[in-house]
């Protein structure tokens, strides 16, 4: 097994943590500056690099930031652990924003230490296993016609520098398109950098994209690159551009037109070789009618346009993506691969999937640890896969759950993504119209008489704490609400946290501070 790497120049604390992770089977190494780890980095193969980083903060021959700053350079994935005194803490936050997997304050206690660095471990064999997965499987998968014409555009479109703007629903696979474009282009030895506009607040946003100088605000220690400096001589792909904030189109427009910027606080342009490919579910054209995106912008963009097929329009893949997904989730877990039988295969091949292939991958993640028996029936499925289907060229109509589904959770684990404004009469309905009545179990089931009772003892609550005067009903609430949603999704993930995030559509680092805040530990 990789060692974990102990960089600190107390000898009393290498000590201590080398003794209790040998305890726990785990191998380290230890070194008392930055410089000697940058060192024995230069001179190791990949085999020998470190599992996990736990590096000091203040050391003679280089702080703590900095070799994370450098390490990060080579190794992007290795998780690093940045250790404190209570006096650093504002500089350990800012560890955050250089990638830090989390950090530890001094004086720290011992069995905590070690649970921090196993979850460290669990996320560096994750991502390794995740990397093999992207390097071994094929990078798209679909014999649909749809498909077939999104192929034969990539190959078109690969060998050229044009801008692209691929335009899909949510969950359609919109990055692997760009990803793809990347790898057969030119440019394809270049960084690939992508970034979510809608993901980011818009007070971050114009750093993440532009960079920003060493005190352009507070908090910045130090001059950062950003997502264009970094795709330099590569690909820059902008997801949702269409929730960018109208006031950084401007500055979106000018580098798009000249390769110039300005990073935040900076006097000096910044040129930059970036291909763009831009993606978003929403209809730009109503946007730009409606004034809220840049119709210059929107055609600097839109040069060439690639839809890339919703699900339900390509039924024919459903069955090769759900055997890779299962596959795939294997893996990850370290569990035998679960097989699906023809009538499972037929239940999901008729589900409308408003969540397309993203929700058809989760719902085989949720197989792969819930399905008691290692063949799929159609009685194994989650329950939401019971409450819209359809046929081709058909509207979704309710059926019956299967007989003895398992419920997800005692909280709705899946809640559907909005359609694109780009649907138009006649087309496919949109999620909330399709769910506009509720779809809790069959009527009169335990689980909603469950969910009733739970609502209405939510509202209850409410109605007590407003009739009581206090002004902060808002956060007591919401911290019931997180709690029961944090919890929930922990059990459908036993305990996974990274998985837990992942499900509810938040960070790493989010879930595991909302589990501290809300006492859930």
């Amino acid at each position: 097994m990789k060692p974990i790497w102990i960089v600190d120049d107390d000898q009393s604390i290498r000590f201590v943590l080398e003794k209790a992770l040998l305890r726990e089977n785990l191998p380290t190494r230890s070194f008392t500056q930055a410089r000697d780890v940058l060192s024995a980095l230069a001179q190791c193969s990949d085999d020998d690099a470190p599992r996990v980083l736990v590096s000091d903060i203040r050391m003679p021959g280089g702080s703590g930031l900095d070799l994370l700053d450098k390490v990060k350079e080579k190794y992007p994935a290795l998780p690093v652990i940045i250790m404190t005194a209570y006096s650093d803490l504002d500089s350990a936050v800012s560890a955050f924003q250089g990638g830090a997997f989390e950090y530890l304050p001094k004086p720290f206690d011992v069995p905590k230490a070690v649970e921090l660095i196993r979850r460290a471990v669990e996320e560096s064999e994750r991502e390794e296993v995740a990397q093999e997965l992207i390097t071994e499987a094929p990078e798209m998968m679909g014999q649909a016609p749809a498909m077939q014409d999104v192929f034969r555009a990539i190959g078109r479109l690969s060998q050229s520098n044009v801008t692209v703007m691929i335009t899909g629903e949510s969950g359609s696979g919109k990055e692997l398109v760009a990803r793809a474009l990347h790898k057969h282009s030119p440019r394809a030895k270049g960084p690939f950098v992508a970034i979510n506009t809608a993901a980011i607040p818009k007070d971050l946003l114009e750093s993440e994209l532009f960079g920003h100088e060493r005190g352009a605000f507070t908090g910045a220690q130090a001059m950062r690159r950003g997502r264009f400096e970094q795709a330099d001589g590569g690909t820059l792909f902008l997801d949702e551009i269409g929730d960018m904030p109208f006031d950084l189109q401007t500055r979106l427009l000018r580098v798009l037109s000249d390769g110039h910027f300005y990073r935040v606080g900076g006097h000096s342009a910044v040129k930059t070789n970036v291909r763009v490919i831009a993606a978003t579910h929403q209809n730009l054209e109503q946007r730009v009618k409606e004034g809220g995106f840049r119709e210059d912008l929107f055609h600097r963009l839109n040069v060439i346009r690639l839809r890339l097929p919703p699900l339900r329009e390509r039924r024919e893949d459903i069955a090769v993506l759900t055997r890779h997904f299962l596959q795939q989730s294997a893996v990850q877990l370290g569990v035998e691969p679960k097989r699906i039988s023809e009538a499972a295969l037929a239940w999901l091949g008729n589900f409308a999937f408003p969540g397309n292939v993203r929700q058809l991958e989760n719902i085989c993640h949720w197989l792969t640890v819930m399905a008691p028996a290692q063949v799929i029936e159609p009685k194994d499925l989650p329950p939401e896969v019971g409450v819209m289907t359809a046929g081709p060229g058909e509207a979704p109509t309710a059926l019956p759950l299967p007989e003895n589904s398992m419920p997800l959770a005692p909280v709705q684990a899946y809640i559907p993504e909005p359609a694109p404004e780009s649907a138009t009469a006649g087309s496919w309905p949109t999620p909330e119209a399709a769910t506009a009545a509720p779809v809790p179990a069959q009527p009169g089931s335990a689980d909603e008489a469950a969910a009733a009772a739970w609502e209405q003892g939510l509202e209850a609550e409410a109605l007590a704490l407003l009739a009581s005067g206090r002004n902060d009903v808002w956060d007591a609430l919401t911290r019931r609400f997180e709690a029961r949603l944090i919890e929930a999704a922990l059990a459908t993930t036993r305990g996974r946290r990274i998985e837990a995030a992942q499900k509810l559509g938040i960070g790493r680092n989010t879930i595991t501070r909302k589990i501290q805040e809300l006492g859930l530990e």
